[in-house]
């Protein structure tokens, strides 16, 4: 029996055991390319030859319910074909993780952006991480989308402590034990940055530097509409993972306030000889209310720091 095969047989606590401590060799036969699709007939096939041409045969092609020849292309490539349930890249996502059957699954958009040879890439790392997260160049990606999404990124590090350079990637690579696990609510594009949040949570998440490419095919996302969807699910999903620092750091920002009051109450002083007590007392409140959600903020983020390095350890410790 092949490690895919005992993977598929063992029970769900042999699993976890497994997969804490004992992962699965990760190889070209263990892990399955998921590619997500909504019409894109013009990318699919060319992005199954590629896959392909790489040594990888397990391919799953998750589809949203396309208009057009996208299902069609697929199925002449002899590649399996499920319709998705759910809404967007969320319903996609979740329909792959009940049809995976390989210790690891790597899903990549089907738009031909992403490049398959990098997927060796991956593999190198994959039984020490539970995510790994496909880090994209620079020279394709659209100058305005450049920006959103470096303000994404720097948003997403900021609510969950991390290092993260690309939480907007559409290829990155799960265990498939861990993805099961995942409990997924979003919608549209913000289904990367849902599972970013949850797996980071465990301290387990790194990335790799990727080529990404023009797309084949009809863009379709929006960079206003997709881009402030994204950032309002980062601020909720800090509400439920980690609320304490994300209204600490929202009380934080009345520094700003109150500098401003006291600069102008000084002014005031200065120019017009006239001390009004009234506004200095309250930007005086708002600086030392802000000093305070910043303190409580930090040891939040100690105490969230501690909590990864036990759940690390716990994993590192087998079970009697």
């Amino acid at each position: 029996m092949n490690s895919t095969e005992r993977y598929q047989h063992e029970s769900t606590a042999d699993r976890s055991i497994l997969r804490v401590f004992h992962p699965v060799a990760a190889t070209k036969q263990n892990v399955t390319v998921v590619l997500p699709v909504l019409n894109e007939e013009a990318g699919i096939g060319p992005v199954i030859d590629e896959v392909e041409s790489h040594g990888y045969n397990n391919i799953l092609v998750v589809d949203g319910y396309s208009t057009d020849q996208t299902v069609k292309v697929a199925e002449s490539k002899g590649v399996r074909v499920v319709l998705q349930h759910g809404r967007g890249k969320t319903g996609a996502v979740k329909t792959a993780i009940e049809n995976v059957a390989t210790p690891y699954m790597l899903i990549m958009d089907g738009d031909f952006t992403y490049d398959a040879a990098a997927i060796e890439r991956f593999l190198d790392h994959a039984e020490r991480y539970e995510q790994i997260i496909g880090a994209r160049s620079r020279e394709n990606i659209p100058r305005l989308h450049r920006i959103g999404n470096r303000a994404i990124t720097r948003l997403f590090n900021t609510m969950f402590d991390t290092s993260t350079s690309d939480v907007c990637s559409g290829m990155y690579l799960l265990r498939t034990d861990s993805a099961r696990e995942l409990e997924l609510h979003t919608g549209g594009f913000a289904a990367e940055v849902e599972i970013i949040a949850q797996m980071s949570m465990r301290g387990d998440v790194t990335e790799v530097p990727i080529n990404y490419r023009a797309r084949m095919g009809r863009p379709k996302l929006s960079t206003w509409r997709h881009g402030s969807q994204i950032m309002y699910t980062i601020l909720n999903l800090a509400r439920i993972y980690n609320p304490v620092f994300l209204f600490s750091f929202l009380a934080s920002l009345a520094i700003v306030p109150g500098i401003a009051i006291l600069a102008w109450v000084f002014a005031m002083w200065l120019t017009y000889g006239i001390f009004e007590g009234g506004w200095a007392l309250l930007g005086s409140v708002l600086i030392l209310g802000a000093g305070q959600a910043f303190i409580v903020g930090t040891l939040s983020l100690v105490i969230k720091r501690g909590e990864i390095r036990i759940i690390k350890l716990l994993k590192q410790r087998p079970l009697p």
